[in-house]
């Protein structure tokens, strides 16, 4: 469990041909990310938030479908985790949100992600 300066969260991270790491465990060779804009994997997962704000879909079981991250597996699950531990605008989100809450479109080095704090 987190500790009180420590959160837990899950996420979904669509990478893109500006992401530092063209590759990822659903696309080992990067091709499917070497050609997916930034404006292409915001739309995806603006489309992918509102399915589970409204219900259509749970996020866990999205995670585990679409996202980049080797989290994936783990529904998205990335543990507890510290200040310093992630990237800054992914740390300063996940603290942002309440328990529960799912973050707006989060950029990344990494992509772009939605971060549901879980504690």
């Amino acid at each position: 469990m987190a500790s009180r300066d420590q959160v837990k969260a899950s996420h979904i991270l669509i990478k893109h041909q500006g992401s530092r790491r063209k590759a990822s465990w659903k696309d080992p060779e990067g091709k499917i990310i070497m050609t997916t804009t930034r404006e292409a994997a915001v739309e995806q997962l603006r489309s992918i938030r509102e399915d589970i704000l409204s219900g259509k879909a749970n996020f866990e079981d999205v995670a585990t479908r679409v996202s980049d991250c080797s989290s994936a597996k783990r529904g998205g699950d990335l543990g507890p985790f510290g200040r310093g531990q992630m990237q800054k605008p992914f740390e300063e989100a996940t603290y942002a949100l309440r328990v529960g809450d799912i973050s707006d479109i989060v950029d990344t080095d990494s992509g772009v992600h939605i971060i549901k704090r879980t504690a």
